[in-house]
């Protein structure tokens, strides 16, 4: 099973940017029952989590993005998507959706988010 992640790209300080994440393979079959989460790793820095959601949609977001983050799924299309508004040059980094199951875990590639005017 494999994780892509789109919809990165370059926008402005205060923009908006909206980042999806498809699941598929096999591995996916019970996708509503994975933990989806959003991670990020800006140059020369630590990865850290941006958002979580749950089987049952519970959501977790770092102190850093409350207010301004929604992490949502679509279990039917094996979709995580991330609205991210008012975005700040801190933002800037590469984001990665990662899935957690049952002693499963996948990464995506990652997709480049740069906030610059």
């Amino acid at each position: 099973g494999q994780l892509v992640e789109s919809g990165g790209g370059l926008v402005q300080p205060g923009g908006s940017l909206r980042l999806s994440c498809v699941a598929s393979g096999i591995i996916f079959s019970s996708y509503s029952t994975y933990t989806m989460g959003w991670y990020r790793q800006a140059p020369g820095k630590q990865r850290e989590l941006v958002a979580l959601i749950s089987r049952s949609e519970t959501t977790t977001y770092a102190d850093s993005v409350k207010g301004r983050v929604a992490i949502s799924r679509d279990n039917p299309k094996k979709t995580v998507c991330l609205q991210m508004n008012g975005l700040t040059a801190e933002d800037t980094a590469g984001y990665c959706c990662k899935a957690d199951g049952h002693r499963v875990t996948r990464w995506g590639q990652g997709a480049q988010v740069t906030v610059s005017s």
